[in-house]
């Protein structure tokens, strides 16, 4: 079975932030996921972690505004100073609460913008944090996000991605392969998955429509998760998803999954 961790930007909303710690842990996850905790001093994070026996397992690069709706800077040419400055304040949050890897949000292309150019940003942008990143020892992710949810966002599938990976050429850039954005934009899921397991250092899970609990949609997650066993996946499977009434009620899936691989 694979390793479950609780996206707490979007699971135990009932609760505060830093109270999610706990919640995720007496739910039964062993590690913690988020966009990221920048409010909160990292020795706050390494504590709550340490008190509760989880693993920080992943977090975003700094994403801009997000209260503004900017959802990552990387493709942007006006902001690759904030985006350095973001590598380093990742670095020191990943050092803190020993985290092996952050996730590169790419952003919202901005209305009639220079394609080729905002792929010129991200590229260079992908090769300077990997390269940072990796001196720390800590892996890179890109995301691609479907378009549904977040219109305009740049990186919308895996092909692209692996392209752009190719451009950047660099050994530390990993694929984040979020199973529900990648059902909207391609489907094709498992083949997907095993064409590009040695690229593929995340996943996460919600179903669609509507980015409920696994088991809620159309997302055969029972399989699927047969599936990462048998190709012999060892990372992290994020619970990224909106609990459609309460996260504690919503966690029947996970109950199945540990079940069915006892």
């Amino acid at each position: 079975m694979p390793r479950f961790s609780a996206n707490l930007s979007m699971l135990f909303a009932e609760h505060d932030f830093l109270d999610r710690f706990a919640a995720a842990a007496h739910a039964g996850f062993a590690g913690v996921e988020y966009v990221g905790a920048y409010d909160h001093p990292p020795e706050k994070i390494a504590e709550l972690l340490g008190r509760h026996g989880l693993s920080q397992v992943l977090f975003n690069l700094p994403p801009g505004d997000w209260a503004k709706g900017e959802r990552g800077i990387a493709v942007l040419p006006e902001r690759v100073e904030e985006f350095r400055a973001g590598v380093d304040t990742a670095i020191r949050y990943a050092e803190a609460t020993g985290c092996s890897q952050v996730n590169c949000l790419a952003g919202i292309a901005p209305p009639d913008a220079d394609r080729a150019r905002l792929e010129d940003t991200l590229v260079a942008n992908l090769a300077y944090a990997a390269d940072r990143l990796a001196a720390a020892g800590i892996r890179l992710l890109a995301e691609p996000i479907n378009t549904r949810d977040i219109p305009g966002f740049f990186l919308t599938g895996s092909r692209q991605a692996l392209a752009l990976f190719e451009r950047v050429g660099s050994s530390n850039l990993y694929l984040q392969y979020d199973i529900y954005h990648m059902q909207v934009m391609e489907g094709d899921l498992a083949r997907t998955i095993e064409a590009n397991l040695g690229r593929i250092a995340h996943l996460q899970v919600a179903d669609n429509p509507g980015r409920h609990e696994p088991g809620t949609g159309e997302i055969n997650y029972p399989f699927l998760f047969r599936h990462l066993d048998r190709l012999g996946y060892d990372g992290w499977v994020g619970a990224e998803y909106r609990p459609a009434a309460g996260t504690a009620e919503g966690l029947g899936w996970l109950r199945q999954a540990e079940q069915s691989a006892v």
